[in-house]
Order: C-alpha cells, then structure tokens, then sequence
C-alpha cells in the first residue's frame, strides 16, 4: 500500500508540470524541475532528485502516476 504522506499532487500544464503549493515552504503555483518525458522512466523505477525552485529543498521521487508524485519521505503532515 502506498503511504499517502508521500505522495503530492501534480498538474501538467502543455509542456510543464507544476505543484500548486510547494510542501516545504507553500509557495503557490511552483513550475517543477521535471518534463513530462521524464514520467516514464519514474514509473518504471528509476528515482529522480526533485530539487523545488521555490526553497530549494530536495525529495527522491520513486513512482508517479497521472496525479500524484511518490517520495521516498514524507511530504505532508497528517
């Protein structure tokens, strides 16, 4: 079962995937390092080093599907 504190939701936006706050500091609307090329290759297994622009704080990313990104840590509090 996937732990649902790891996960974050994501929007694709054309070409662009962005968060619409960042887990760490809640800046709105934070245009991520990641192209929806990349997807694949997540969900296959290959981990991905998500540094978020807005406060520069780092989540390992180890699955996503069309919703949400995966981490390997908690991101959000319950």
């Amino acid at each position: 079962m996937i732990p649902f504190r790891h996960t974050w939701p994501y929007e694709r936006i054309m070409n662009d995937l962005y968060v619409t706050s960042c887990p760490y500091c809640q800046e709105d609307n934070v245009l991520l390092p990641l192209k929806p090329k990349q997807l694949p290759d997540i969900r296959d297994g290959k981990k991905h080093l998500l540094v978020f622009p807005c406060c520069h704080n780092k989540a390992t990313i180890v699955d996503a599907d069309s919703d949400y990104l995966l981490a390997d840590a908690p991101l959000r509090d319950l």
